[in-house]
């Protein structure tokens, strides 16, 4: 639970706030931007402006609901319920965000796509009894796909209940009881829908996810950033090899998709599959140059 004697300096007068345990993840700035803000003093969370009205408090819980560390507190409990039981949220189609963020992968997203097929979750949330619910009453999991060793989170939890088939590439499942590794390069067609897309660099092992050449779900290789308004890789989280994360960037040229969906950094939708291919060619010929 959030403490109000760690309030942080600089939340707004009101219920709501942030205290120190707060990790930058990003996720209450995503889920409820009319309240949440970034500090520059703590480059940390807080409230920039309680909530004005019931839709605003609504995602400020949700907010609250999500947050890996229990950082955001208020003095009131009223509608957490209600904001508890609204993940999976529908980003569009049957693509959905499942809330509750785990602070073992440090707050990253996870998403869940409900398909008569068979469900498949990207990245694990946290298992929460709630979200756990509301799985069950979606139709469970069949396919867990792993982007990458760092978010991992509870998929033995997930694996246990729904006997789901965890798929990761084999080099960064370690000791992960993967029941599909990944060994190549090359991209692997899970079924008609699903195309597991190796995009080395970030980690050794990391690999995104196509889903009917709409949806690209990048892990922590790709994401949009807001502030500049464009795609973009860190250089400062690579974890194995720059170069190699370049030459992935480069390889996403033969795919067709637009919505780029992270699992740190903001989601993108791009208004035509030849908007997003723009702004990956502005991505690969900025993060190549010398300057960058």
């Amino acid at each position: 639970m959030a403490r109000p004697v760690a309030r942080l300096e600089g939340n707004a007068p009101g219920p709501f706030f942030v205290d120190e345990s707060c990790i930058d993840c990003d996720a209450c700035r995503q889920l409820a931007p009319a309240t949440f803000a970034r500090s520059r003093r703590h480059g940390q969370s807080v409230v920039a402006a309680q909530p004005a009205g019931e839709v605003e408090e609504r995602r400020a819980l949700m907010a609250l609901v999500a947050c890996p560390t229990a950082s955001i507190g208020t003095t009131s409990k009223s509608g957490a319920r209600a904001a508890a039981d609204a993940f999976p949220e529908r980003i569009e189609d049957d693509v959905y965000d499942c809330g509750w963020r785990s602070a073992a992968s440090y707050g990253a997203a996870s998403y869940l796509v409900v398909r008569p097929q068979g469900n498949v979750l990207v990245d694990s949330p946290r298992a929460s009894r709630p979200l756990l619910a509301r799985l069950d009453a979606l139709g469970g999991v069949r396919t867990l796909v792993l982007s990458h060793r760092d978010d991992v989170a509870d998929h033995a939890i997930l694996a246990a209940r729904y006997g789901c088939e965890r798929v990761m590439h084999v080099d960064d499942a370690g000791g992960v009881p993967v029941e599909r590794r990944i060994g190549a390069i090359e991209p692997v067609a899970l079924d008609g829908e699903l195309t597991v897309v190796p995009v080395p660099g970030h980690t050794r092992g990391s690999i995104a996810l196509l889903y009917r050449d709409e949806f690209l779900f990048t892990g922590d290789h790709l994401w949009w950033d807001e502030d500049d308004g464009r795609l973009d890789m860190g250089r400062g989280v690579c974890w194995w090899s720059w170069p190699e994360q370049l030459r992935s960037l480069e390889r996403l040229r033969a795919y067709r998709f637009r919505w780029v969906l992270p699992g740190h950094g903001r989601r993108w939708r791009a208004s035509s599959a030849a908007a997003m291919r723009a702004a990956l060619e502005e991505a690969i010929e900025r993060l190549a140059s010398p300057r960058r």
